[in-house]
């Protein structure tokens, strides 16, 4: 499973599972799918590269491939490395509390920070997706990729899994504090 909090015990007949079995499956596939878009990318840069210094040849369209590669990794991704907390996270004091405290300190931060700018980014960029759509946007740059409206409208989907991934992180937090699991019962 993503979630390295994840504990089969304490979801047992719970009414939540079914949506952190999605959210883990959700997860799952688009880590997959993220690992093979990595690949995807070194074989573009290397091909960019053989063709501008063996070749002396120049392609704006791959060039424009590896952007829209990169920004599916970071911006698809962030749920995933979230889930299998490989986020960034500023642990100076997080690395020494017990695993109760650690579960307060995420569950506040996921309802105070995470959620909330998740969703703020995802409403606010609406317009700015709904506006690329109306015109099907394309690249400025000739020979470039005409899916500019695609690649913006990764902006509020990765916010969605984003929130999604929160939101499961939270309710498996949340079910550990109630059910008492730190504290020895």
């Amino acid at each position: 499973m993503l979630t390295p909090q994840f504990d089969e015990g304490i979801t047992e007949n719970k009414p939540l599972q079914p949506f952190l079995t999605f959210n883990d499956r959700l997860q799952h596939a688009l880590g997959l799918a993220l690992s093979w878009l990595l690949l995807a990318m070194a074989i573009v840069t290397v091909t960019v590269v053989i063709l501008r210094y063996g070749f002396n040849m120049g392609t704006i369209a791959l060039q424009e491939g590896l952007v829209y590669l990169h920004a599916c990794v970071f911006l698809m991704g962030a749920g995933v490395a979230l889930g299998r907390d490989s986020h960034v996270r500023v642990d100076i004091f997080y690395q020494k509390m017990s695993p109760r405290n650690r579960d307060w300190v995420n569950a506040l931060g996921i309802i105070v920070f995470l959620v909330p700018v998740s969703v703020i980014i995802g409403l606010s960029s609406w317009s700015y997706v709904q506006e690329s759509w109306a015109i099907r946007e394309v690249s400025p740059e000739p020979g470039g990729i005409p899916a500019v409206f695609v690649l913006k409208t990764l902006i509020p989907v990765s916010m969605l899994t984003l929130c999604i991934q929160g939101i499961s992180l939270l309710i498996t937090c949340s079910q550990r504090l109630v059910s008492g699991e730190h504290d020895g019962r």
